[in-house]
């Protein structure tokens, strides 16, 4: 487990990432981290910008087929 500080960049605070956690979990400055509810707190998660892309087609799906998928899960 690693422990955080909080930093003040400008107006903002942010994190500041060990470089031995950033290099275990192949981040560098620059890339984008989701911050993800569980039931035991929170959790940082890689965006994966296919994944994005992949969503962002699947819900243009679901929202043109809506009728048909509601029929589908009766």
């Amino acid at each position: 487990m690693a422990t955080l500080k909080l930093r003040a960049i400008g107006n903002s605070v942010g994190v500041v990432l060990p470089k031995e956690l950033l290099a275990k979990l192949d981040l560098r400055e620059g890339d984008t981290l989701h911050v993800v509810e569980s039931p035991d707190g929170f959790r940082l998660k890689r965006a994966e910008p296919d994944f994005e892309q992949q969503m962002e087609v699947a819900r243009e799906v679901m929202r043109r087929r809506r009728a048909v998928l509601r029929e589908l899960a009766k």
